[in-house]
């Protein structure tokens, strides 16, 4: 099969279009003959060399979810059939033409939605899911910041959030068009921090902060929250290192709530994925609601992947970026 290695750590010279041994599935696992995968800021760290794969998953191939149809079934499983269209999250190896995971980590893709488009939902919608309402108890009526809004993680999480009942949606970034794009996916309050910081933005306080930026956004963080509020780290884009007094998460009883979705081992995906399936994925079509919409800002072929880590890097896309065979 052709797939995206890493031949070393470094800039996007470094990817190569490659032909490697296919996967064959195990027990209770189906083969995926992958259409089209989104591309991650892990992918790009992971290139850099910072950020390796689980143990069980490829070192050198990339890519975090994956669309496409069941290719083939290993022993004992139940739940899939061979064409089967299927998305979902993997630990590695979602860029390349097959991929091997467990029948209860797949997700079934909405029904007439494109491959393309199915590649938008798994990594998005997952972590913004488990983040608002596994970690961050987001209740109706709660105030939620979330930052860098504009990417395929803040447009999913506008959406869920509206969806599950917030009371204000309120968003930062850099760019002030991103902004007016999200407002259609549910954004209530937009800050452009190009031009000011977000902290005395954010009046009255709100209840739950999904995070991406890191170290330098901890302090305003934990100032806009109120009372028991969460502030869910997702990732620290702006770096790690923190100085700052801790006296206010003890006064206002706030918690903060540290998350990743690449290292979870098979036990705790699977009942993610399972609750995601019954609950979310016909959001998807409406229902009692405006039905959910994956982002995506861009596509590429896969031949081109060096070309979509730059754009990615150059942090003009908004949605989700997208890589098709």
């Amino acid at each position: 099969m052709r797939a995206i290695v890493y031949t070393a750590a470094g800039g996007p010279e470094v990817i190569a279009l490659r032909d490697v041994p296919a996967p064959e599935p195990g027990a209770e696992q189906v083969r995926v003959r992958v259409g089209a995968a989104g591309l991650n800021r892990a992918d790009v760290i992971q290139r850099r060399g910072r950020y390796p794969a689980p143990p069980g998953w490829p070192k050198d191939i990339p890519g975090l979810e994956y669309a496409g149809e069941v290719e083939s079934l290993g022993p004992g499983v139940t739940r899939w059939r061979v064409a089967d269209r299927v998305m979902g999250l993997v630990g590695g190896g979602g860029h390349a033409e097959f991929v091997v995971v467990h029948q209860d980590e797949a997700l079934p893709i909405p029904a007439g939605m494109s491959l393309s488009d199915a590649a938008a939902i798994p990594e998005s919608f997952l972590t913004a899911y488990d983040a608002l309402v596994l970690r961050g108890r987001l209740q109706p009526g709660d105030r939620v910041l979330i930052h860098a809004v504009g990417s395929g993680l803040g447009t999913a999480a506008t959406q869920l959030a509206r969806r599950l009942g917030a009371g204000s949606v309120l968003g930062t970034s850099r760019t002030g068009e991103k902004l007016d794009r999200a407002r259609a996916y549910g954004l209530d309050i937009g800050i452009d921090t190009s031009h000011t910081g977000f902290r005395d933005a954010v009046t009255p306080p709100v209840n739950v902060v999904l995070d991406v930026l890191g170290g330098p956004a901890f302090a305003d963080n934990l100032a806009v929250l109120a009372p028991r509020g969460r502030l869910v780290l997702l990732g620290f884009l702006l770096g790690g290192a923190v100085q700052t007094d801790i006296d206010v998460i003890l006064r206002k009883r706030l918690e903060v709530i540290g998350t990743a979705m690449r290292t979870r081992a098979l036990e705790e995906r699977v009942p993610l994925v399972r609750e995601f399936t019954e609950r979310v994925i016909p959001w998807f079509a409406g229902g009692a609601g405006a039905p959910l919409q994956p982002v995506v800002g861009a596509t590429f072929p896969m031949s081109e992947m060096a070309a979509a880590h730059a754009f990615m890097e150059q942090n003009e896309s908004f949605g989700k970026i997208v890589l098709t065979w």
